[in-house]
């Protein structure tokens, strides 16, 4: 069992989607609206606010970011402000928002939705591909949620947090199509959220009511390790430089007297864990997005 420190204590509603990207971390606090940018050598923490939900942020080869929200996709320049919309996959869903998303090794966008008010089924995964085209890959989904490919990138690992199950799809590296679903992993002691895989195969995947990031062997199914945190709501976690596994957390269902016994929920958190992760893959689509 592994421990981790409160980096910066941001107090976020709903820290998520945590990305390393040039040596800071990038992070969203999906309730209020707001992109930020980390840089833990100096503690500086950068952040720009939008009058709607964001629920991922993701770098591009454009050096822009790709941004997913309620109002569907856009594109984000960090440098100028400039904001551009693009496609919005669920315009029919009223109440529906752009939840967690990564990139695999081809530069592919998969990018998960929900209902805001949690209502089992309305969700998609989608993939996005460098044309701008939008396909839906897994459809009838709850809270669409952790991304991760194994290191030969065979294997699609997915979260659908509400089944607390990891599933694994087989994976097509050139085309980005998925077949053969099957659960690998399951979960009791909290709902599988966000996640990431290290350089053994390994997935760290944050315990949203857990309290940890607990590491599974997806050949197995087994726990190897896992980190706790102070925090009960922990929501996504990635791999920075060196060994250093970067942890997100929430503060959204605490009333006053858990704010007390939790005063660092909503923080951002890192541990050193012994093992590499693998550098994000950026969003190798052309502008405009899409």
């Amino acid at each position: 069992m592994m421990t981790a420190e409160c980096v910066f204590a941001a107090g976020a509603v709903l820290a998520e989607g945590p990305v390393w990207h040039g040596r800071r971390l990038l992070w969203v606090d999906i309730e209020r609206g707001e992109i930020h940018e980390l840089d833990p050598r100096s503690g500086a923490d950068r952040s720009w606010s939008f009058p709607h939900r964001v629920g991922f942020v993701v770098p591009s080869t454009a050096g822009d970011w790709v941004v997913g929200t309620e109002r569907g996709f856009a594109r984000f320049d960090p440098h100028t402000g400039a904001l551009s919309w693009g496609t919005n996959p669920e315009a029919g869903i009223p109440g529906n928002r752009f939840n967690d998303a990564k990139c695999d090794t081809a530069g592919r966008l998969w990018a998960g939705t929900m209902a805001r008010d949690e209502a089992p089924g309305r969700g998609s995964l989608y993939r996005v591909d460098a044309d701008g085209r939008v396909k839906t890959m897994v459809p009838s989904v709850s809270i669409s949620n952790g991304l991760a490919w194994s290191p030969d990138g065979r294997t699609l690992y997915y979260v659908d947090s509400p089944t607390r199950r990891v599933d694994a799809f087989d994976f097509e590296p050139t085309t980005g199509e998925i077949s053969h679903r099957r659960t690998v992993i399951e979960v009791t002691d909290g709902y599988p959220d966000g996640m990431c895989v290290d350089a053994s195969g390994c997935l760290w995947i944050a315990l949203w009511g857990g309290g940890c990031v607990a590491c599974h062997d997806p050949r197995s199914g087994a726990r190897r390790s896992e980190v706790r945190l102070p925090v009960e709501a922990v929501t996504s976690c990635c791999f920075g430089e060196s060994e250093e596994l970067w942890i997100t957390t929430a503060s959204r269902d605490l009333d006053a007297a858990g704010r007390k016994r939790q005063p660092l929920a909503g923080g951002i958190f890192r541990a050193r864990v012994g093992i590499k992760g693998f550098a994000t893959s950026l969003f190798a689509g052309r502008p405009p997005f899409p």
